[in-house]
């Protein structure tokens, strides 16, 4: 590949950038659509090999520099966007950028690298321990397709570019400190057709096997972790409704984490005297253990779990079942994984070992089988369990899904959907953690499985709704 060709071919045809793109609207706005759903408002954004500057302009960024090889292409988009900074620069050197920036930007970029693996090595200069880094590129099965559309005129030629299978550039990425957090593929038509561009693109392309076939492919990457074990402060927050023969167990078994643990008991309105009970615990231990207890006002675990949080304050929060069930000991190793950067959201998986006794009913196996199936293939991150009830976050990670709440709707009764939907449009690394999963010892479980599987079903389709659809 010659980069002065390249640069020249750009200025060349810088003139033309607006005309090809009027002419393929249809592929242009589904690439808006994806970045504008995976980038945060307000967010400070860097686009390499920004072209006209219409994408970094669609992102509502906070911040917006876009970098380009062309000075030519600059000059224009720089002239339509005021309010945006266009420089010019190339990735495949040392990039003269003094700044940080949330989300980096590289669209149909790959194919034009020198050396992918040393571009990659360079964006860390403009990272923070939060950035996230998202790409886009043409699936390789369509490199014929594509050639016969700038043959026809349907297509603006371009120079000869490197055509990555999707394998090689996840090779190159780790090779330059980056992990996919996750990928997927969209878009089987790129032109607009009423209605059948709908069906093509919002249902057929998503479905299993036919999705390979999509034009366009894409990665969202992070930096990997090279924090040491730091210490926080972890709140753990037990929702409890009629487990009264559980909670002197949770107390006395819940170890030592990071800064200190504060327990904090929302109780359900139990008619098993439960708030009696936490309240004697609270007083036998509270020179020891750092413990606070709240009555729940709503209804749902969820709501219990959302009150917990808004008393905590913990760095970290951990959501424990007062059923016991996952054991409490087992939550030093969620520490472990979230403190040292290994994930940002970190869920308990049951369906690894073998579970004791009577601990899951068949059809519940069935159906978290099934669900873990559905969110893998709706996240485009892998998930098996997606109803264990120990979850951990950060804190401020909460807050932002609690605040773009709205975005899905607020009618989890359990949680479990709402905070993972929320850490996986926020582009957080989500990790399971295999536990053993216990039979209950005391009292009988609180979820109705025909009353709540409706509901499940619904988060689902709500789910298809936003990631699937938009």
């Amino acid at each position: 590949m010659n980069k002065q060709k390249i640069i020249e071919y750009f200025n060349k045809n810088a003139k033309d950038i607006y005309k090809w793109r009027d002419r393929n609207s249809y592929y242009y706005n589904d690439l808006k659509s994806f970045f504008c759903f995976n980038i945060e408002k307000n967010s400070k954004v860097l686009e390499i090999g920004s072209g006209s500057g219409e994408l970094l302009d669609a992102v509502n960024s906070r911040v917006g520099f876009g970098m380009d090889l062309s000075s030519e292409v600059i000059k224009i988009s720089q002239e339509k966007y005021p309010q945006l900074k266009f420089i010019y620069g190339d990735i495949d050197k040392e990039l003269n950028i003094d700044e940080k920036f949330d989300y980096i930007i590289l669209s149909d970029l790959i194919g034009y690298l020198e050396d992918i693996q040393t571009s990659f090595e360079n964006l860390k200069k403009v990272c923070h321990d939060r950035s996230r880094i998202i790409v886009t590129q043409y699936n390789n099965i369509w490199w014929p397709i594509l050639k016969f559309g700038e043959h026809i005129g349907l297509k603006q030629k371009q120079p000869i570019t490197n055509w990555i299978s999707r394998g090689d550039i996840i090779n190159l990425f780790d090779l330059a400190g980056f992990e996919v957090i996750k990928n997927g593929k969209r878009l089987l038509f790129p032109k607009y057709i009423p209605l059948i561009s709908f069906l093509l693109n919002k249902i057929v392309a998503n479905l299993p096997l036919i999705n390979h076939l999509c034009l366009v492919e894409y990665f969202t990457l992070r930096q990997k972790s090279k924090k040491s074990n730091a210490d926080y402060l972890v709140s753990v927050i037990i929702p409890a409704r009629n487990e009264k023969g559980n909670i002197e167990d949770a107390v006395k078994r819940i170890p030592a984490m990071g800064k200190n643990v504060e327990i904090i008991f929302v109780e359900g309105n139990s008619n098993d005297n439960t708030w009696e009970e936490i309240k004697r615990v609270a007083d036998k231990y509270g020179s020891v253990k750092d413990i606070k207890y709240f009555k729940q006002e709503g209804k749902g675990k969820y709501d219990a779990v959302k009150k917990g949080f808004a008393n905590s304050h913990g760095d970290i929060l951990m959501i424990l079942d007062a059923d016991l069930t996952v054991q409490p000991e087992v939550l030093p190793k969620f520490y472990e994984v979230i403190s040292r950067g290994k994930a940002e959201y970190v869920q308990g998986t049951r369906l690894i070992y073998p579970m004791e006794g009577q601990a899951m009913r068949f059809l519940n196996y069935l159906a978290n089988k099934f669900f873990g199936f559905a969110f893998s293939w709706l996240l485009g991150q892998y998930i098996t369990d997606t109803l264990c009830g120990t979850k951990v976050l950060f804190k401020h990670d909460y807050e932002k899904i609690a605040q773009a709440r709205k975005f899905f709707g607020d009618f989890d009764p359990f949680g479990d959907f709402d905070l993972i939907f929320g850490a996986d449009k926020l582009n957080l690394k989500i990790v399971e953690l295999p536990i053993h999963y216990k039979d209950r010892q005391y009292g009988s479980t609180n979820i109705s499985r025909f009353r709540h599987g409706i509901i499940l079903f619904q988060m689902l389709y709500v789910g298809i709704k936003k990631f699937k659809l938009f």
